[in-house]
């Protein structure tokens, strides 16, 4: 906006990509740029926006109070967009498996904080559009950066985020009826994982009603008394029963899940599967083994869990330990996962 002369080098009017290995900077930059009635965003190694930790908590309290104060205009939101997640870490290993700034941001005043996990790259497209055009939040998105399915059209995808939290029925059998399990996933990794669970209890016990819960809006957990984007009591339960099982895979520490819902009717039957503290330099498969995230201990936990199927499906669970076990000793013995794990899609 201000004046350009001939020996300038490297200016020009259409904006910047800034690129530095300094997170308290990259945040100071992106804070004072909004100020200044613009927008932008921070990306930022998950494990490694906890630097800014003070940061965020300074710039989310100022915009609590500044929303109280009638001559301040809402600026642009503060957005954070973290890649090179806890699931992905193949040669960084432990040191960058770190999920835990959502529960740090999670911690502020309702109506300053959403956080955002969208399972495929469209969906990140219409998260991305309302976060960039949203004023006085701190959003926070959480998206991997390596190649992944896309599961739903553009148009399909604007709908879903729009609602924040929906049930996929081209992934569900319950045929509009009640479920025996509802399994609800919330990010990118954890969501594949759902969908291959689902498609091995399809094909290994068709009699059994699943529902897919896919939740994009981390606050539609939330009871909405508590924050403006939690459902209503009645809406929760419509998706997650009153009484049926729920095996939630989540992206980061699973005791967050807890913490959103203990209030819930249904809040004694929901199983959270996430990262505990387990990784290493490994295979990303290997990663959801070792905290127990994977598709066969999904099935494992379906099977622990919906009444009267354990005796019932006492083959079906064993073979889900020899296959966890099988995969293991692949990834071990090649550095890699297996191609049926590599090249998995949902089958047409």
């Amino acid at each position: 906006m201000a004046e350009t002369r001939p020996g300038d080098d490297h200016l020009a009017p259409d904006g910047r990509v800034m690129e530095v290995l300094s997170e308290h900077l990259c945040q100071g930059w992106l804070e004072g740029y909004l100020l200044t009635g613009r927008h932008g965003l921070f990306n930022c190694y998950e494990a490694f926006i906890h630097i800014v930790d003070s940061m965020f908590n300074q710039h989310a309290k100022w915009l609590k109070v500044t929303r109280g104060i009638p001559w301040r205009r809402p600026i642009a939101s503060l957005n954070y967009l973290l890649s090179s997640h806890v699931w992905r870490q193949d040669h960084n290993g432990f040191s960058h498996q770190d999920p835990g700034f959502i529960d740090h941001v999670v911690n502020k005043k309702a109506e300053i904080v959403r956080v955002y996990l969208p399972p495929d790259a469209n969906c990140l497209l219409s998260v991305a559009d309302h976060c960039l055009r949203s004023r006085h939040y701190v959003n926070v998105i959480v998206a991997g950066k390596q190649p992944s399915l896309d599961y739903l059209s553009m148009e399909d995808a604007i709908a879903h985020c729009t609602r924040g939290i929906g049930i996929w029925e081209w992934a569900s059998n319950d045929a509009g009826g009640e479920p025996d399990v509802v399994l609800g996933c919330a990010g990118d990794v954890p969501t594949l994982e759902t969908l291959a669970a689902a498609t091995l209890l399809r094909e290994h016990r068709p009699e059994l009603k699943v529902r897919v819960v896919n939740v994009i809006d981390l606050m539609r957990l939330q009871d909405e008394r508590e924050h403006p984007h939690g459902l209503s009591d009645s809406q929760f339960n419509a998706l997650f029963t009153l009484d049926r099982p729920v095996i939630f895979a989540y992206h980061g520490y699973p005791w967050l899940i807890h913490r959103l819902t203990y209030r819930r009717a249904n809040h004694r039957n929901i199983h959270v599967r996430g990262y505990k503290e387990e990784g290493t330099t490994t295979t990303p498969f290997d990663m959801v083994m070792l905290n127990d995230m994977d598709r066969f201990h999904l099935v494992m936990d379906v099977i622990d869990r919906v009444p009267r199927l354990g005796p019932r499906a006492a083959h079906l669970r064993q073979r889900m330990v020899d296959e966890r076990l099988r995969h293991r000793e692949y990834t071990r013995a090649h550095g890699d996962d297996p191609a049926e794990v590599k090249d998995w899609v949902w089958p047409r």
